[in-house]
């Protein structure tokens, strides 16, 4: 009897040692797929992190060349050491730029199992919207009749002398006074205006002022007569698209904001001059779009759309 119990306890303890080491088996089996999981996660994360700036930053230059966007699609995926991960060439269709990273992450826990690798993705779309809100506007407008063909001269009056209405799209942001307008024509607006809002027009002789502020505008871009697609040239203005809110009137006090272009500076102009010449250009810049599909101006915000 005695020897039938000591077998049957060394058999438990046996079963026990077994049992440990499986127990033991499976809690590292669990830490492992937690390390790899983890591994896996962060760096999905990662690179889908990087897939979203990439077409963010990219898709700013879409209003300029496809080279533009290459150059700048590259930068930002070396910035993030991921620039083997791109999957084909960036495509711009639509005025959306989709980026697709793909790579393949090595495992640790898997690797017991053959598991070497295990390939992760991350795709990311954005595009232009029109502007729907946006702070930096100067107080010129133009009526949002006007049709712009973008690249061609245009002139934008600033006086009065030659309308019916009593104004050329001489705005009055920070309140009327010619030195509050030539601040915020040189300086931009420096709060948010949108779709919607109600700006009155300004008043007075402003020819002078309105000449320094452009002349300024110029003087300040480090870059040659043309060149546009620079983001830091200040010849470059924000300028407000409105509707008339009483065009039956006979002198225009006010407008309504009704979307946004922009306006690159092409000449000087000299203290008597009554006229801004300059180009409408497709450009992206800070603010925000909306819903409401707004008119496209050539104005844009960017937006992820993926």
């Amino acid at each position: 009897m005695r020897k039938l119990l000591y077998k049957l306890t060394k058999k438990e303890d046996g079963n026990a040692l077994v049992l440990t080491a499986l127990a033991m088996a499976g809690m590292l089996a669990m830490v492992g797929l937690v390390i790899d999981g983890g591994h896996l996660y962060m760096t999905k994360s990662h690179l889908q992190k990087t897939a979203n700036a990439t077409a963010l930053s990219g898709a700013q230059e879409i209003p300029n060349t496809q080279a533009s966007v290459n150059q700048v699609v590259n930068e930002v995926l070396t910035a993030h050491g991921e620039k083997a991960s791109l999957l084909g060439e960036p495509e711009v269709i639509d005025d959306q730029l989709e980026i697709v990273l793909q790579k393949d992450v090595p495992v640790f826990f898997s690797s017991i199992f053959g598991v070497e690798s295990v390939p992760i993705e991350a795709k990311a779309k954005a595009g232009l919207n029109p502007l729907a809100e946006a702070a930096g506007a100067v107080p010129l407008g133009i009526d949002e009749s006007v049709e712009l063909n973008y690249g061609q001269p245009y002139t934008l009056k600033v006086d009065a002398g030659d309308s019916t209405s009593g104004n050329f799209g001489v705005l009055a942001l920070e309140g009327p006074g010619a030195k509050l307008y030539e601040d915020t024509l040189i300086n931009g607006f420096d709060e948010s205006l949108k779709i919607g809002d109600i700006v009155n027009t300004q008043t007075g002789n402003i020819a002078g002022k309105t000449s320094v502020g452009v002349n300024t505008r110029i003087a300040n871009c480090p870059y040659p007569d043309g060149e546009y697609q620079h983001r830091d040239c200040s010849r470059i203005m924000l300028i407000l698209v409105y509707k008339p809110t009483n065009p039956t009137e006979n002198q225009m006090k006010s407008v309504e904001i009704t979307g946004f272009a922009y306006f690159y500076l092409t000449e000087p102009m000299g203290k008597s001059d009554d006229s801004i010449k300059g180009i409408f250009i497709r450009r992206a810049g800070s603010g925000t779009s909306s819903e409401n599909n707004p008119p496209d101006k050539g104005a844009y915000a960017i937006k992820l759309t993926e």
